[in-house]
């Protein structure tokens, strides 16, 4: 159902699913969680793909897991959809960079993935649809992170109408970093990851910690000083003063050299 490989400080994961447009189900949150935990936990990760195999990146709750749902208790549906809501954080927190590969279909709980992910580079065939309200459902869980990509505005009206909108829309509101052509998708993937990879490691932990800490909060002496106490921590930091020595030396850091 998921496939995961590592190569030259890349955690690829795949849904491997394309029977079912990589529709997921319990099994399969459950997979996607404990991959992130491994490459969390690897520290010869430094960025995560995260792709989907056959012509669909996700297309969201797999039919027979529906199924299952309808006849849930309370108990069950809040310990199901738990599930979902903690897989989705886990991958907005890691403290590492990640990339949404995004071809085809990205519905419902898909668009989740997409927005949880840093990055988003998507191709002109990608399609997205926030299809819960067609359901009597709400996209509840992925809310949190699509809100923030997209804004309160754009989620209005594709939460409130589920219809389906392409590539070029998701870009223009935000779910989308960027848009390519189909032939140019792995090459500018590659192109971020070598962007990525020449960072600090632990920099982009504390940039990505960063930005959710001072998101939405109003600059007032605490945010000032609590900007400034993050920059003072990491300057004196090994990895902050051997990418300062290094630039002065001329040379490369060291994070760059163990690749």
């Amino acid at each position: 159902m998921l496939l995961y490989e590592t190569k030259d400080g890349v955690a690829r994961i795949t849904l491997d699913r394309p029977e079912v447009r990589n529709a997921f189900d319990d099994r399969l949150i459950s997979e996607v969680t404990n991959a992130l935990a491994k490459a969390k936990n690897d520290s010869s990760v430094r960025a995560v793909v995260l792709a989907g195999n056959g012509a669909a990146f996700c297309a969201g709750a797999d039919l027979n897991w529906m199924k299952r749902m309808a006849g849930f208790s309370h108990e069950q549906n809040l310990a199901d959809a738990q599930g979902l809501a903690d897989m989705l954080a886990e991958l907005d927190r890691l403290p590492k960079p990640t990339i949404a590969r995004v071809h085809g279909p990205a519905f419902a709980g898909g668009t989740g993935l997409v927005a949880a992910c840093d990055i988003a580079v998507g191709t002109a065939d990608a399609k997205f649809c926030f299809s819960e309200a067609k359901l009597g459902l709400s996209p509840a869980t992925i809310s949190p992170h699509v809100l923030r990509a997209i804004g309160q505005r754009a989620a209005r009206r594709y939460f409130l109408t589920a219809e389906v909108f392409g590539a070029e829309e998701a870009h223009r509101i935000g779910l989308l970093s960027l848009l390519v052509p189909a032939e140019n998708l792995d090459g500018t993937i590659d192109e971020l990851l070598g962007h990525l990879l020449a960072g600090g490691p632990e920099a982009l932990a504390k940039i990505k910690a960063l930005i959710r800490a001072v998101s939405g909060r109003a600059l007032d002496d605490a945010l000032v000083g609590e900007t400034a106490r993050r920059i003072a921590e990491i300057r004196a930091s090994a990895e902050g003063k051997e990418g300062i020595a290094s630039f002065l030396e001329k040379r490369k850091p060291s994070w760059t050299r163990r690749r």
